[in-house]
Order: C-alpha cells, then sequence, then structure tokens
C-alpha cells in the first residue's frame, strides 16, 4: 500500500494527467461475504458491544469531547493530503454520495469499504484522474456506495461519512481517510481519526459529523446500502458499475485496483453511445 506521502505525490501525478496502468499482479480484491452484507445491521450492535467490552478491559483510550471540536475545518494543522483532497474536489458539487454534474450523461457507481487496502489504490492512484478529465467536465458523475463488511472500524466510518454526505463533503471525507488509511482492523478509524478527518476539510462541521452519524437516517441509509450491495451480488470492493441515463449499467472488471486504462476505455464508450 503506498504511504501517505507516496498517495499525495501519485494523485498530484493524476490530475495532471490520466495515470498510467500500473499491474500489481493477479492479487484479488478484498472479498465480502454475501453473508455479512444482508445481516450486517444485526451484527453491528454485538460488534459494538465487543469493542467497548475490549476497550474497557483494557483501560486504553479516552471518549472524544465532541462539544470541544471546532464549527468548521480547517487546513491549519490538517491531516497528511488535506489540501490536496481539498482542490481535488473544490468547485465540483455534490449532493448526498454524488460527485459530479447531475446532469452528466455517464454515471460512474463505485462500491467500496473506507477500510479496504484496494479500495485505498484505486481511490489515491485511479479515481484523482477519473474526477479531473471526467467529472471536472461535467461528462461523468460519481454515485459512492460505501459498505461497512471488513470489520468495526468500517461501520462507525460508513456512518461518519454518511453524516459527512448530509453536509456535502462524503468525498472529500473518504479520499482523506484513503489517503491516511492503516492496517485493517487494528481501531485506527477510531472516533479520534474521524475527528481528526473532519476537522481537515474546508466547510464540514465536526460536531455535525458526530451529531448525525448515531440518527435514525443514518441507519436507514446503511441499511438501504446494505439492501443494495446485496441486490447487486456485491462479493468485493471496489466494485465499479458504468452506465447511461442514471441507470446503474454494467460491471467494471478491472485487471488490478490500479487499472486506469480498462475504466478509461469503459467511460469513452460509454460516453460515445
Amino acid at each position: 500500500m503506498p504511504s501517505g506521502k507516496r498517495s499525495r505525490q501519485l494523485r498530484a501525478a493524476a490530475v495532471a494527467a490520466p495515470p498510467p496502468v500500473r499491474s500489481k499482479g493477479t492479487r484479488a480484491r478484498r472479498q465480502a461475504s454475501p453473508r455479512v452484507l444482508m445481516i450486517a445491521g444485526g451484527v453491528a450492535a454485538l460488534i459494538v458491544v465487543g469493542i467497548v467490552l475490549a476497550v474497557t478491559l483494557s483501560g486504553g483510550g479516552k471518549s472524544l469531547n465532541v462539544a470541544t471540536l471546532p464549527t468548521s475545518g480547517s487546513l491549519t494543522n490538517a491531516l497528511p493530503g488535506a489540501a490536496d483532497v481539498n482542490t481535488l474536489f473544490k468547485g465540483i458539487p455534490q449532493s448526498g454520495l454524488t460527485l459530479g454534474s447531475p446532469s452528466a450523461k455517464v454515471t460512474l457507481t463505485e462500491y467500496i469499504d473506507l477500510q479496504c487496502p484496494y479500495c485505498q489504490e484505486f481511490e489515491t492512484q485511479v479515481m484523482p484522474g477519473v474526477v479531473a478529465r471526467y467529472v471536472r467536465t461535467g461528462k461523468v458523475k460519481v454515485v459512492a456506495r460505501p459498505l461497512a463488511f471488513i470489520g468495526p472500524d468500517s461501520i462507525g466510518g460508513r456512518k461518519a461519512m454518511l453524516a459527512a454526505a448530509a453536509q456535502g463533503k462524503a468525498f472529500n471525507f473518504a479520499e482523506l481517510l484513503y489517503d491516511n488509511q492503516r492496517t485493517e482492523n487494528t481501531g485506527w478509524l477510531n472516533d479520534s481519526m474521524i475527528a481528526s478527518a473532519a476537522e481537515s476539510i474546508p466547510g464540514l462541521d465536526p460536531k455535525q459529523v458526530f451529531t448525525a452519524r448515531d440518527s435514525s437516517t443514518i441507519a436507514a441509509q446503511a441499511a438501504q446500502l446494505d439492501k443494495e450491495g446485496a441486490a447487486d451480488k456485491i462479493t468485493g470492493t471496489p466494485t465499479l458499475f458504468v452506465g447511461t441515463g442514471g441507470a446503474l449499467g454494467s460491471q467494471v472488471h478491472l485487471k488490478s485496483p490500479t487499472d486506469a486504462a480498462t475504466l478509461t476505455k469503459t467511460l469513452d464508450t460509454a460516453l460515445a453511445s
């Protein structure tokens, strides 16, 4: 997995030009059990209880004091990559989990998990080029469908992303976390990291992220995403679909998480149809 610094260098190069294909061999995508997608809601509560007990028994960590958070994020003392992320998405409309012009001809739908290392490769090495070439120009809009099957960190991270989406900053939030991603299921995507990410995004209210994330609205959105993932038979991330006229379209089979050539060809074909 690229380091935070390496990811930022790759992003800067990608914005300047579409990224080249970087073969990683035949590694499989991070796989999920279809059963997990269907029962995630029921298991989530048990996982959360387990995490709370683990923290209590180990004597680790203090609860985050939400009252001390600012009401608006800033690039001052921000997480690594925050300035690049802000530049990448600045001026591009975001509505909920959709990035780009509502009238874009082509829709790129991406199933992701914020802990997934293969998603990290795709989002930091391929997506910046897609945003610069297709989204910023109004040709393509991106619909994110975050899942939470890798572990408890994924559950909390997704809830926070949905809360950021309510403020039009879902893609900034996800990209910044990918830029600072650590080993899955190590507890890295905790309240402290969520707060640090929220505080590093200009225009995002970190307090509101924490207020909204445990709401019934966010819970309903998460349940709907799980339902969509099960219906679309998603068993790994990242999984991409390209369609026109707002339709889900056909799945894009990348050779590797950094296979920009296949995605570019698919997008160009859809735009020419």
